[in-house]
């Protein structure tokens, strides 16, 4: 069985959890012999992680052929065109690149080639990314003329255009994969243009994953879709390489939020919590690993609260770097509004690191060696902290079984229930 896939993110290129995902859902898959595996990403890289089975091709490497795709209702209606070649001699790159735009007439988009016909992709979410998801179906379309695949299977909204496209040219199955929706990351205030390319999506799906029935419920509640068209598959968490990092140890016990620092994740109440604590014991520091809108917000609610001394703001963390955040923790706190999973929380148990998370993500339908409470009583939070640094037995409880927890979920398993919505299609 030949699948089709497109992602937008893909190790080491990733700014959160879905390039993740992605990656752990493809080795999953690559385990299986029947199953091969052709992923795409909007621009490949060249150092992307491999597995076996498995293709990874950049949109950025395909030329666009003729084509006409009819996607009502996303961006006016697809219609691609071959891209001629406009000659312009004894001009260097640079100069050329600056006449290389090529304009469709009437309410036809327009779309920006090099000379050979390739598409420019940033592979990021910059000012020009409804752009990018316009040009990422387009080339869709001629990956789906050049390859033969039995399914397409789209992570997330900013493909499912492609798999619409790919699915309008082709007539194979589509699979979209929702690790997210509009209402968890804007808290309910959702942007109409990305709901439309959501909900169409959901529409034109032959059949829609979710990550958790917290997210299959957002689905079914807030777009109207027929429940016996969702399928919850859980994520999982990648396994983690036992590795002496030369770290120093502190004398201050250490409690971790990482993540996006953003209006979903909840970060102003981590540090409501963190100040509840500051006033009961001294010898304690809270680190806020991420990055985001929310940011210097945060920094500045840290010093009116008079606990900068005591917080520490890292910015971003890659790989390496995030695994020494969880081995220098003692605690790990998800404070999400809204998670539709959560992976961080089963990276940090996997470390040895107690979690506290919120009851309104998906993972805390699967996790029971995790304390969960609701993201906005900064008071629970705050006495689940103080109880697993001061209290030796419950820290080692926490630590133990929840790593024993965690070990268990594999992405194999994940991967096999794709593969059995792969045959229900």
């Amino acid at each position: 069985m030949k699948v089709l896939m497109f992602g937008w993110e893909f190790p080491p290129h990733i700014s959160g959890g879905l390039g993740t995902a992605c990656y752990g859902l493809t080795r999953g898959l690559s385990t299986f012999p029947d199953i091969e595996l052709l992923f795409v990403v909007p621009k490949a890289f060249g150092d992307e992680l491999q597995q076996i089975h498995t293709e990874i091709i950049g949109a950025n490497n395909i030329p666009v052929r003729m084509k006409d795709v009819r996607i009502a209702g996303f961006l006016k209606e697809l219609s691609t065109i071959e891209v001629g070649v406009n000659l312009l001699p004894y001009v260097d790159p640079e100069f050329y690149a600056q006449y290389s735009h090529f304009v469709q007439e009437g309410e036809n988009r327009f779309i920006t080639s090099d000379m050979n016909g390739y598409l420019q992709f940033s592979g990021g979410y910059g000012k020009d990314l409804m752009q990018e998801i316009f040009n990422y179906a387009i080339v869709a379309a001629s990956i789906s003329v050049d390859h033969s695949f039995d399914v397409i299977h789209a992570h997330d909204w900013l493909c499912y255009p492609a798999g619409i496209s790919a699915k309008h040219v082709s007539g194979k199955p589509l699979i979209i994969h929702v690790h997210a929706t509009d209402f968890d990351r804007s808290g309910g205030n959702v942007n109409p243009v990305v709901f439309n390319i959501e909900k169409q999506g959901m529409m034109e799906a032959d059949k829609i994953i979710t990550v958790s029935n917290f997210t299959r419920n957002i689905v079914i509640e807030k777009y109207g879709i027929d429940p016996s068209k969702i399928v919850t598959v859980y994520n999982a968490v990648e396994p983690v390489e036992k590795r002496d990092v030369g770290l120093k140890r502190f004398d201050e016990k250490i409690v971790t939020f990482l993540g996006r620092i953003t209006m979903q994740k909840g970060p102003e109440y981590f540090i409501e919590a963190a100040a509840l604590v500051l006033k009961k014991m001294d010898n304690v520091r809270f680190v806020m690993a991420g990055s985001g809108d929310m940011m210097h917000r945060m920094i500045r609610r840290a010093a009116r609260l008079n606990i900068t001394d005591k917080f520490n703001f890292t910015g971003f963390l890659r790989s390496d770097d995030v695994y020494k955040m969880f081995r220098l923790s003692d605690v790990y706190v998800m404070p999400s509004i809204s998670e539709p999973f959560g992976i961080s929380p089963l990276e940090a148990m996997q470390s040895n690191v107690p979690v506290i998370i919120s009851r309104q993500s998906g993972v805390a339908e699967i996790l029971h060696h995790a304390v969960k409470i609701d993201f906005w009583d900064t008071h629970a939070m705050a006495d689940a902290i103080y109880g697993i640094l001061n209290y030796p037995a419950l820290h080692s409880v926490f630590r133990k079984q929840g790593k024993q927890e965690v070990d268990k979920m594999k992405w194999e398993f994940s991967a096999k229930n794709v593969r059995d919505v792969y045959l229900s299609v």
